[in-house]
């Protein structure tokens, strides 16, 4: 096989060292741009489990990294006068240009040819390869000459930073936060080598500019950074490499190959420097690319066993980096709203790939700190004494809101079941709320509740529209509180364009195929090419649905409900009020933000006014439409602050649902960016959901100030016990039912 790689770099050298040990007789040529010995950046940085993948791959090469290797295990930050060191980590950091050379001269021993000085420009210079692999970097021009076939999307990031060397020792990962007039500075530190370590400074743009640093040369930029973290140098100066003030580009790919033409590194991905990930990204892509040769005669089989084998994984650590990636854009949002060591966590635990369970096992002294933080605020908060021995997990942390206190911090979230009568719920949501009251969550959530029979959603729906209906909560309330230490809470809703459709087994969001009742909407817009346009309301129904909303609260009393929820999300009424897709009135309850919110604190401070003071009231809200001209990040803040300076005490942040083409982004605890905002700039209790699963990433959570209370739904459909499950797997005694004591301290390692 003839194989050309386009630049050569760590992805495109590895790539040629390990095919060429395993095909010697494969024509492997590397064109290279620069001249040898000639790189930008200053170190690179890896993991000690990355570093592993390496020995495995090829020995020899690992043997040449780990003699030149500098290690360290701490991680050092830095925040408002206060040094807080996490240790237990593992790093690897080595000078840039050696790294370079031990591949070049592997490849070279194994027969790769190398030519420096020489820049491919058009596919037409390369008529003889069998496959050519681009490693040419953020600038790829095979990837650019070809997007639409690659699916190429770059994002430019908001935030400005800048890459300089220093001969200052840093005997760990380190991060400093320095603020001046014009704004906050932030510096990523690390040892590559004795007598060298890479110190990237950023920040916003809005400082940046503030500065003047958008005029400035490189000179400049360096004074300025030198004068800022002056006491953080100690005297040790500053070092450039055609450092320049840069905006980071997020590249991702669809498709990784296109033809003979394959993408590695950074001309297929790009991850954040924050998590330093850049490199190890290349180096496996080199290995699966090697791997899928390997596993497939055909190429183009190969370079599909190469996708699909490595696309989960990219996916995955390009998720980590976005999200480690927006702490540091948003960063200002922390600063000053946290104590050291939960702004500590928070920035140890940014990515998600280090949850509170991971850090006890690095540094279980720091953890320790962490969780007594946390339990001593909770006291604060609620008046329970602190449990010292043990000290509880952050989720076994009481809540307070009014009157009311949770045990702890996991709610059973709404989750319609689709199995009343005309309203009237039964035996199966007696065991399913029952159940889930008996595993151990502090809060449950009965389902999303029709106000009336035409704001349900389907006719299997629970409703609280009838006298009737209270006995049948009534029953399933009295039973948690007889049966457990649980409160629980009924969400009230109008589905309006979204009501009248099937059950969720016969079709979401599909309309019914005979006896559809009218539906209203804030517009007459449908909510898909299927469904019913909607009436637009009227004054009139404005005023009935509020009345409805207003009954159905007082019938909550009624039952003896702890807490009431109000839902404005997901596309229902409400919610269909606050999104501006779908609210194109052009009377005082459209256009701007103030006006699409006074429906909804209308309707809000009527069922406030009713319901106990001394009980708490919750709204659920969707922060964000998963659609470019929907609801804003900004809107959701202003419509909790709204909500909250109307007497809600803690707002359950969702997303989506709201319009069918929205395009959300799943992955591990998805919308918990979106409570972590609104409790952070609002100041407004928080309640989190979506794809929360272990007991570790809602520790994480708690201890983060990301929320203040995790609402899983899934998970508890698949395990009503979950709580308990957590209890027992962090050591935590969670009292048991009377009738459940034979197994409190049932361990189940004993079968």
């Amino acid at each position: 096989m003839n194989i050309v790689c386009v630049g050569g770099g760590p992805a495109g050298l590895y790539f040629s060292l390990l095919a060429k040990k395993r095909h010697p007789d494969w024509n492997i040529h590397i064109f290279e741009r620069n001249p040898p010995n000639d790189t930008w950046g200053f170190g690179i940085v890896f993991s000690d489990d990355t570093m592993s993948g390496f020995r495995d791959a090829d020995p020899e090469t690992y043997e040449a990294f780990a003699e030149n290797f500098n290690h360290w295990d701490d991680i050092h930050i830095h925040y408002k006068g206060e040094a807080i060191t996490s240790t237990g980590h593992g790093f690897a950091g080595m000078d840039r240009l050696t790294f370079l050379q031990i591949l070049e001269n592997r490849a070279s021993e194994l027969g790769v040819t190398i030519e420096h000085n020489r820049e491919i420009l058009t596919l037409a210079e390369l008529p003889d390869a069998d496959l050519i692999v681009s490693c040419e970097g953020v600038k790829s021009f095979i990837r650019r000459e070809h997007g639409d076939a690659f699916g190429l999307d770059i994002e430019v990031r908001p935030n400005r930073y800048i890459w300089f060397g220093t001969d200052k020792p840093f005997d760990a990962f380190t991060f400093h936060f320095k603020e001046d007039r014009h704004g906050l500075f932030r510096s990523h530190c690390y040892q590559y080598m004795s007598g060298g370590a890479t110190f990237i400074v950023e920040c916003t743009e809005e400082t940046w500019r503030r500065v003047g640093l958008d005029e400035d040369d490189e000179q400049g930029s360096i004074d300025y950074c030198a004068r800022l973290f002056e006491e953080e140098l100690g005297g040790h100066q500053l070092v450039s490499n055609e450092s320049r003030w840069r905006s980071f580009p997020v590249i991702t790919n669809q498709h990784y190959f296109h033809r003979n033409m394959v993408l590695l590194g950074d001309s297929l991905h790009t991850a954040h420097f924050s998590i330093g990930s850049g490199t190890k990204l290349a180096m496996e892509d080199a290995i699966a690319l090697a791997d899928g040769l390997d596993a497939e005669p055909k190429l183009d089989n190969a370079l599909r066993h190469f996708q699909d084998a490595r696309k989960p994984a990219v996916d995955s650590l390009q998720r980590a980096a976005r999200v480690s990636m927006e702490w540091f854009e948003e960063t200002e949002r922390y600063f000053g709203r946290m104590v050291p060591l939960q702004f500590a966590f928070s920035l140890l635990t940014r990515s998600l790939r280090i949850t509170h369970d991971n850090l006890k096992s690095r540094d279980p002294e720091l953890i320790e700190r962490i969780d007594a933080l946390v339990a001593e605020t909770a006291a604060t908060q609620t008046g329970v004494p602190r449990r010292t021995n043990p000290t509880p997990p952050p989720i076994f942390t009481p809540y307070r809101m009014r009157d009311m206190v949770l045990e702890n911090r996991i709610a059973v979230s709404p989750m319609c079941m689709y199995s009343a009568e005309d309203g009237t719920i039964g035996d199966w949501h007696l065991v399913h709320l029952g159940s889930r009251a008996m595993g151990g969550a502090g809060l449950i959530m009965g389902e999303g509740t029709g106000i009336s029979p035409d704001g349900r959603i389907t006719p299997g729906c629970a409703g609280l529209y009838k006298d009737a209906h209270v006995g049948a909560w009534r029953r399933v309330v009295d039973f948690v509180h007889a049966g457990s230490a649980a409160k629980i809470g009924i969400q009230l809703c109008h589905a309006g364009r979204k009501a009248s459709t099937k059950l969720l087994w016969e079709g979401m969001d599909e309309p019914l195929d005979d006896g559809n009742w009218p539906i209203i909407a804030p517009s007459a817009l449908p909510y898909g090419e299927h469904n019913q346009v909607p009436r637009e309301m009227t004054r009139a129904d404005m005023d009935r649905v509020r009345d409805d909303f207003v009954s159905a609260t007082e019938r909550a009393e009624a039952a003896g409900f702890d807490l009431v929820e109000l839902h404005c999300a997901h596309g229902y009424l409400l919610s269909s009020f606050l999104s501006p897709r779908t609210n194109r009135r052009d009377d005082d309850y459209g256009g701007s933000i103030e006006n699409r919110m006074r429906y909804p604190l209308e309707v809000f401070r009527a069922m406030r006014r009713v319901w106990p003071q001394d009980r708490p009231m919750s709204v659920r809200i969707s922060a964000t439409d998963w659609v470019a001209d929907g609801l804003t990040l900004s809107d959701a803040v202003a419509a909790a602050s709204a909500f909250h300076g109307a007497g809600c005490d803690i707002v359950d942040v969702s997303a989506g649902q709201v319009v069918a083409d929205q395009k959300p982004r799943y992955g591990r605890l998805f919308q918990t960016p979106f409570a972590e905002k609104i409790r952070l700039e609002a100041a407004v209790p928080t309640m989190t959901v979506g794809n929360i699963q272990s007991f570790a990433d809602a520790n994480s959570i708690i201890a983060g100030g990301r929320a203040d209370i995790c609402v899983l739904a899934r998970m508890h459909l698949f395990d009503p016990y979950w709580t308990r499950h957590a209890a027992n797997a962090l050591d935590y005694p969670l009292a048991m039912p009377n009738q459940y004591k034979a197994v409190e301290v049932y361990n189940p390692r004993w079968q």
